[in-house]
């Protein structure tokens, strides 16, 4: 099939281009980037993804796949997938016609018989109403939402292996959906639009509520001079039903937390679980801040932080709690320095730097290169990376 990925060089589209191409469709990124679209064309990732550069060379040598800055693309394509989630604002209040201009703006470009598949994550009612609009405005364009369901860095592996959910209002229009994931050899689960819509944000939000947890654990246990990740160990060894308590740290990037409200404004705020999970996890690093007050003279000491990005061996640092961390700390501290191997930002200090210039050193993400890392430095590792417990 010919496809087109709108958003096809962000981090949900990208790695879906280059294994929908891998399994032999002729795959095109649509993206407004023109930098990101440049660095594809000429082999280059824009961004993290295990394994994804030499399929990337793979496809592209064998003219599977390419990426464009022109809608034109679309016009010819027997599949449209348009990977774009609903934003929050600056209040935190969800905006649900995002993903519906989004896809009225492409309506030059789309043509009866199409597929159009809608990714990504979406406000509860979005699809529906898309239905609504396609089948007044644009009929004849068979349509399904099919949530991503990938953690980044590892996509390429689970796109190919973890089941897709597929909402569709008849069986024509799933049918269409599936034909597309069969070829990746996943199974399909059949619900409709509604049913896939919270399925999405139930997933992320679950997992932030177990995030919080843990760290409300965390901070509990380390107000009692008890290491929580000594306590974890206790009660999850060779026992099942705490074998999902995760450990602590920093519960950031750009769907957790964003995905939580977007599911407290569908109730109209009355969601206090959820509530509760974003003061616990975005108060993490005021709660380090506080702690290191206790323990140290800020004012007059060098706080090093190592890791920026929202998540460990990821170059990811959209949401990351680290950047919160270091602006809380650049009014506290003498100074505040931090490295990274993979973020992009011209502020960043080398690591050998930070080690060497810093009084305290402080793990903001934890990437599998710190775990040699070896200093007579007080370090906070929140993370347990270093494999000597997470008590402050």
């Amino acid at each position: 099939m010919k496809i087109v990925v709108v958003g096809g060089a962000g981090h949900v589209g990208f790695p879906l281009c280059l294994v929908l191409a891998q399994a032999g469709h002729h795959v095109t990124a649509y993206d407004i980037s023109n930098e990101a679209v440049a660095s594809i064309n000429s082999g280059i990732l824009p961004f993290m993804e295990v394994d994804a550069e030499p399929l990337l060379q793979e496809v592209l040598a064998n003219g599977s796949f390419n990426a464009t800055t022109s809608p034109d693309c679309i016009k010819l394509a027997e599949v449209v997938i348009v990977v774009i989630g609903t934003p929050v604002d600056e209040h935190l209040n969800p905006d649900p016609e995002f993903v519906i201009r989004a896809v009225t703006s492409l309506k030059p470009f789309l043509r009866e018989g199409q597929t159009l598949l809608l990714r990504s994550t979406i406000f509860p009612g979005v699809s529906r109403r898309l239905q609504k609009y396609l089948d007044t405005e644009m009929p004849g364009i068979f349509f399904a939402y099919c949530p991503e369901r990938i953690v980044q860095g590892q996509a390429l592996k689970e796109l190919t292996t973890l089941p897709q959910i597929i909402g569709a209002r008849s069986e024509l229009e799933f049918s269409k959906a599936h034909s597309v994931f069969q070829s990746l050899g996943v199974q399909a689960i059949y619900a409709t639009p509604e049913e896939a819509e919270l399925a999405k944000l139930f997933t992320n939000v679950w997992r932030y509520i177990k995030f919080a947890t843990a760290n409300q654990f965390f901070m509990m246990a380390n107000d009692l001079s008890i290491d929580y990740e000594r306590v974890r160990e206790i009660i999850s060894f060779e026992y099942p039903r705490a074998s999902d308590l995760p450990k602590s740290g920093f519960a950031a990037g750009p769907c957790l937390f964003k995905d939580t409200m977007q599911l407290s404004a569908l109730v109209q705020q009355k969601f206090p679980i959820g509530h509760s999970a974003m003061m616990i996890n975005e108060g993490m690093p005021g709660y380090l801040v506080s702690r290191l007050e206790e323990l140290y003279d800020l004012a007059n000491l060098t706080v090093g932080i190592l890791g920026m990005s929202f998540k460990g061996d990821n170059d990811d640092s959209r949401s990351s709690l680290a950047y919160k961390l270091r602006k809380l700390l650049a009014f506290k501290a003498k100074e505040v320095i931090f490295a990274d191997p993979y973020v992009k930002d011209h502020r960043l200090q080398t690591e050998e730097l930070v080690v060497q210039k810093a009084d305290i050193i402080i793990i903001g993400a934890p990437h599998s290169d710190y775990k040699s890392l070896i200093t007579s430095k007080p370090v906070i590792d929140i993370w347990g990376i270093l494999g000597k417990g997470v008590l402050i």
